[in-house]
């Protein structure tokens, strides 16, 4: 088991993270980003693949939640419909949502000529969060080479905090960020299976944030921004057999996540949180696909996992991230600045 950078003796959460305690935990998943600190941008994009091969071919089975609307993603309304993944999974700042998305027509196209010809068409997934406050967002600097150059760059170790999509980002007055972390589950029959999340974070109000429980940050009565105007992603990934409507109660768990760092999905913040399995890749060709799939009576560990990993990866990009000064001056303090991990022990 990898060390935690928190909770280093389980007195907080109970399961066992993977090796790298990461969303590439689960094999096949990688992660690559794109980061742009140039004139007036601090922003990027980070790609998440759930295999190396042919996503349109060969989607994988997916759910989601919508915990809070407030938000301009791609792709989510045929991923609810039929339950699968079918190009990498993008994440970006909102402006940045149409070139990316335009990034994985174009890729699907050049490995498939005939979508949206003979095949069907391609339903692009790129899920996005707010960077105007660091990031001068009217600028549009998220281009489509940025987008190829994230799932290029995909890999099974990546950077967390302050780079692709999290460059940009603010969490509870925090700088950034990108995070990660993983779970390990063994069911009663001995067979362990690998639960990863990983976070695009830019929500929460300065002074609400909880570390292992305890409030950490700047009082409620000296806010300077009263209002929670962020947003936050999550992406889940398991080897496990879940089918998509089991996908997709694992999703709705990273509530609980968010609700133990602090965050009561505020009226402007677009909470998401979307989950795919590589267990099983589905097809477009043939009538039956064979599929293993948990049990249901075996679903309270996944659910804690979703949980554990998603909180934990919150902290882990506020943890790695890096002060950057923004397009207008705004510096961000970060949280390894702020606190010793070692103090915060429940």
């Amino acid at each position: 088991m990898s060390e935690r950078i928190f909770d280093r003796d389980g007195r907080w959460w109970d399961l066992p993270s993977g090796a790298a305690n990461t969303i590439a935990d689960v094999p096949g998943v990688t992660v690559g980003h794109a980061t742009l600190q140039a004139g007036a941008a601090r922003t990027g994009v980070t790609a998440i693949l759930p295999h190396d091969g042919d996503l349109f071919r060969h989607p994988v089975p997916a759910g989601m939640a919508v915990l809070n609307g407030f938000g301009k993603s791609a792709g989510l309304m045929q991923l609810a419909e039929l339950g699968r993944i079918e190009t990498p999974i993008l994440l970006t700042n909102t402006f940045g949502v149409p070139a990316c998305a335009t990034a994985l027509i174009r890729r699907a196209i050049t490995e498939n000529p005939g979508i949206g010809r003979h095949l069907p068409t391609v339903n692009p997934l790129v899920l996005e969060c707010n960077d105007g406050r660091i990031n001068d967002i009217q600028a549009m600097a998220v281009g489509e080479a940025m987008a190829q150059q994230a799932i290029d760059a995909a890999g099974p170790v990546f950077e967390q905090g302050t780079v692709g999509a999290g460059t940009g980002m603010r969490t509870f007055g925090f700088a950034g960020a990108i995070g990660s972390a993983s779970r390990r589950v063994t069911l009663p029959s001995g067979i362990a299976y690998t639960l990863g999340a990983l976070v695009l974070s830019n929500f929460g109000r300065p002074g609400d944030l909880r570390v292992l429980g305890r409030r950490v940050g700047t009082p409620a009565e000296h806010r300077s921004d009263p209002e929670d105007k962020g947003s936050v992603i999550i992406v889940y990934a398991t080897d496990a057999p879940l089918d998509a409507r089991q996908l997709g109660r694992l999703s709705r768990r990273a509530g609980a996540a968010l609700g133990r760092l602090g965050s009561f999905w505020a009226d402007q913040s677009g909470d998401v949180a979307i989950a795919f399995s590589t267990a099983n890749r589905l097809s477009l060709e043939g009538d039956v696909e064979p599929a293993a799939r948990l049990v249901e009576a075996r679903m309270n560990p996944f659910l804690q996992a979703a949980v554990e990993a998603a909180e934990e990866a919150v902290l882990n990009g506020l943890w790695h991230a890096r002060p950057v000064a923004g397009y207008d001056g705004l510096r961000l303090p970060v949280l390894g600045g702020q606190l010793s991990p070692d103090r915060l022990m429940p």
